[in-house]
């Protein structure tokens, strides 16, 4: 998983809906860049649901991400870093008001840490901790399914 001792060193990357649901997750080590794993968790969906927004913290705003998101029809809204040049600049306000919404991003990620076993990671291996992941993200679902 990396190399920090016994492999726990992890990130947790979650698409969620408009009400902070999981629809997706992918996990990699902590010393992978966040920009890395958009491609691969982005390849969960199918053509037929595409997302509409990635919307993502300062580390999104980068040159190697910038085209990517946009040849699958998504529209990028990530605040630029403060080292940023202003002749690379990729946004204006408008579409950053949407960001101000992450807090449901974090919200899902309160939820999945109440698991304690995703919080606190006993599981050595990958397999396990990704499996244990997608089944907190299931009783996310079943919860607020049930709710309704």
């Amino acid at each position: 998983m990396g190399s920090t001792r016994k492999g726990k060193g992890t990130k947790l990357q979650v698409i969620v809906d408009g009400k902070g649901l999981p629809l997706g997750a992918s996990v990699a080590a902590a010393d992978v860049a966040e920009w890395h794993m958009v491609q691969e968790t982005l390849g969960l969906f199918s053509d037929k649901t595409p997302p509409q927004r990635l919307i993502g913290d300062k580390a999104y705003d980068c040159d190697e991400l910038g085209e990517a998101p946009a040849e699958l029809g998504l529209e990028m809204i990530a605040p630029h870093r403060k080292n940023r040049r202003a002749e690379n600049v990729t946004q204006d306000g408008r579409p950053l008001r949407r960001y101000r919404h992450r807090w449901i991003l974090e919200r899902t990620f309160a939820w999945l840490g109440a698991r304690r076993r995703l919080l606190v990671r006993w599981e050595k291996k990958r397999t396990n901790f990704v499996g244990f992941t997608l089944l907190g993200c299931l009783s996310l679902l079943l919860q607020r399914l049930t709710q309704v």
